[in-house]
């Protein structure tokens, strides 16, 4: 019987967000199969990729720096530590197996070393357009196998050179086993959402939407500490219907609050490639109001599940809401309905199919 082969998973940034997070369900699943995996990515004891027991963790160099061009030499300087840092430690043998596109470092050394590249892609939007075409670039030239998160990651990179796999984002079986009983309330008046503090992810407007709606309620919870909420918000004046929240472990009673979900980032800055987010909420039975574009779309159905908005129309946004809140036969449909459509993510399912490409 050959001996499997040893995993060297490579990551840029480890934080709350979505891709390190169904990285950290991935490298789990490995971990119960008992191969020999390696784990290469920045340290951080908050971040998801921290909580995976029985991984051999390389503690990666990286510090994200608001300046453009200051990242950029910050990132390019991070890959070339990658590559000496674990020069002597890839063999032909091995999986390469890089999360994202930035990770170009890690294509390189596989390449050197002969060894087998999947690359798990997570995103289409990566600027400036020059660092996009270079990775993509890199993705082409190095790459044994892609793995899409939706149809619309693939168009967007539209690499046909290589074989691509479409496997859907998943929720957490033990997510899914440690939902909390919703109190069903006779007027639903809870809106959250949970992003980056980015401005392109809708942040302001889902300000505006709060000051709009003083009837209704919101939490806003990000991915971020709470000096950078501060510094970030520390000339705007917050409704007192809306909260802030930083950086949360532990997701569940806000979706056990909320009555509808939302994502309002702005379709010509930001993209979303899925929105796992939207799937946790629909756990909750939560309707969502989602952006006109983007693999997004391949999770909510709209008008069964929830909403396509585009979140700069101010009206169109508030009248939506309104909507989805004040009809309790709509909201009653919905809700069991996102429920229904949550099976599509299981997984048991995504597992699956990584493991026949693996």
């Amino acid at each position: 019987m050959n001996q499997q082969p040893k995993i060297f998973v490579f990551h840029l940034l480890n934080d709350r967000s979505g891709s390190p997070k169904v990285l950290s369900q991935l490298l789990k699943h490995w971990v119960k199969q008992k191969r020999d995996i390696h784990l290469y990515t920045t340290k951080n004891k908050n971040g998801f990729l921290s909580e995976t027991e029985g991984v051999k963790f390389y503690d990666g160099w990286y510090v994200f720096q608001p300046n453009p061009w200051l990242r950029l030499l910050y990132f390019t300087l991070s890959q070339m530590i990658l590559i000496f840092r674990m020069w002597n430690k890839i063999e032909k043998s091995d999986i390469i197996y890089i999360n994202t596109v930035l990770p170009f470092g890690a294509a390189i050394l596989g390449k050197c070393k002969g060894a087998r590249i999947i690359y798990h892609i997570h995103e289409s939007t990566v600027n400036p357009k020059i660092l996009k075409w270079f990775l993509l670039k890199m993705v082409k030239t190095t790459a044994n196998d892609i793995i899409n998160v939706s149809h619309y990651v693939q168009q967007s990179h539209n690499i046909t050179s290589i074989p691509n796999h479409l496997i859907y984002n998943a929720i957490e079986k033990s997510y899914v086993e440690n939902i909390l009983p919703k109190i069903q309330s006779q007027s639903p008046k809870n809106v959250l959402m949970v992003c980056s503090l980015k401005k392109y992810k809708g942040i302001y407007e889902f300000l505006q939407l709060a000051r709009d709606h003083p009837q209704f309620l919101f939490r806003l919870v990000m991915n971020a500490s709470i000096f950078e909420i501060n510094s970030f918000f520390k000339e705007d004046k917050i409704p007192s219907n809306l909260t802030l929240y930083a950086s949360q472990k532990d997701l569940h009673p806000f979706y056990q609050w909320a009555d509808v979900i939302v994502n309002l980032s702005r379709p010509n800055e930001w993209i979303e490639t899925f929105g796992l987010t939207i799937i946790e909420g629909m756990a909750y039975g939560l309707p969502a109001i989602v952006p006109p574009v983007g693999g997004i779309l391949e999770v909510i159905e709209n008008g069964v599940t929830g909403f396509v908005v585009d979140s700069r129309d101010r009206e169109k946004l508030s009248q939506t809401l309104v909507n989805i809140l004040s009809n309790n036969d709509t909201y009653t449909m919905m809700s069991q309905s996102a429920k229904t459509r949550l099976n599509m993510f299981s997984e048991e399912i995504m597992m699956s199919a990584i493991d026949v490409i693996i």
